[in-house]
């Protein structure tokens, strides 16, 4: 098979050819029909991840068609089509079994732990566990997006934050998952404030429902304080600070401005990965503290809980092929991957390894 392969942190990735994989035990294989490019693919590249063993295969948010059955498997046959959460749980251990295997202790993550979807197949481990059927309504490049991005934004506002109609949340980052927190944001009836520095990723959350942009130069046109930070701005036009604010970037100026924008008793999500690049991010803890903030957590979705997002999708409230801004093939995603934190797209990238 061709696949995307980096030797090395930092290096310049390759598209080689190499043995396909083989079905683990409990597990399969899957014919990647689009695969989706997002920052966490980046820190991998860049070294920030410990799992990786170089050479790797990069590849997290996948669909495609299952080609090979492991032994052991019960509830899949080749030619089904699927997608499956960036974090695969083992399906064994208590966290498993009560649905929550995106915290699974012994978890597996394509693209990080072994080889990933940046291929034109990938192994997949605890099938049973971990797969999600596709609809026919939905296609594979929508299907792919729903894996990182789409779903940890579901469930980052359904799951975690418990968001409510009718309320205000901040979503600092306008990429592939901040878009996605608006999307499903103005679908469960909130108000939105989308933050980012880039005038098309504004544009986009614009376009998606968000009620009120700022970029994160910290101005809006038509605002008062045209010179205030974000929290203040925030404070501004929602009246005291938004209910729930998602830090979607994953930096230390971003998780700050995110907390520091709530309310009184509200609720900050921390969907960005914040690795200890020269020392652990702060925190504003005293606001936390004075405030009786709710500081959570969210890392993706277990495949047990798509039904319900995938129901929003099939009647139309939820469209994540929306979400996609270009489509690539394997040499342009292996040539874009070491620029991707730079990378000035408004939406998500999507990759056919056919091409």
């Amino acid at each position: 098979m061709r696949a995307v392969v980096i030797d090395t942190a930092q290096t310049l990735p390759r598209v080689r050819v190499m043995p396909a994989p083989v079905a683990p035990p409990g597990g399969v294989v899957v014919r990647v029909a689009a695969t989706g490019m997002c920052r966490s693919d980046w820190h991998g590249w860049a070294g920030h991840d410990d799992d990786i063993a170089f050479p790797h295969v990069p590849g997290h948010e996948l669909a495609g068609v299952v080609a090979e059955v492991g032994e052991g498997v019960r509830r899949w046959s080749a030619g089904d089509r699927v997608t499956v959460p960036f974090v695969c749980g083992c399906g064994r251990c208590a966290w498993c079994r009560s649905g929550q295997a995106q915290v699974c202790p012994d978890q597996q993550q394509p693209g990080f732990t072994h080889a990933g979807s940046f291929a034109e197949f990938v192994a997949l481990h605890a099938a049973d566990t971990n797969l999600v059927a596709i609809p026919d309504q939905v296609g594979f490049a929508a299907a792919a997006g729903l894996g990182c991005r789409f779903a940890t934004a579901y469930r980052a506002l359904v799951g975690r934050a418990r968001l409510a109609e009718g309320e205000w949340v901040t979503v600092i980052g306008a990429g592939g998952v901040g878009l996605s927190a608006v999307m499903i944001a103005r679908a469960l009836g909130a108000r939105v404030i989308a933050v980012d520095r880039n005038d098309e990723a504004l544009a986009a959350a614009a376009a998606l429902g968000a009620d009120r942009t700022l970029r994160a130069a910290g101005h809006e046109t038509g605002l008062a304080s045209q010179a205030a930070g974000i929290p203040q701005a925030v404070h501004e036009l929602t009246g005291g600070g938004s209910h729930v604010s998602v830090d979607a970037v994953g930096s230390e100026q971003a998780c700050a401005d995110a907390i520091l924008s709530l309310r009184r008793r509200g609720r900050h999500v921390q969907v960005g990965l914040l690795p200890p690049i020269g020392g652990h991010p702060r925190v504003p803890m005293s606001r936390v503290i004075g405030w009786e903030l709710d500081v959570l957590g969210s890392h993706g979705m277990a495949a047990a809980d798509y039904p319900a997002m995938l129901q929003l999708i099939e009647r139309g409230v939820l469209a994540p092929d929306r979400l996609i801004e270009r489509t690539v093939g394997l040499e342009e995603a292996a040539a874009l991957l070491p620029r991707f934190d730079r990378a000035a797209v408004a939406g998500m990238t999507m990759i056919d390894p056919t091409r």
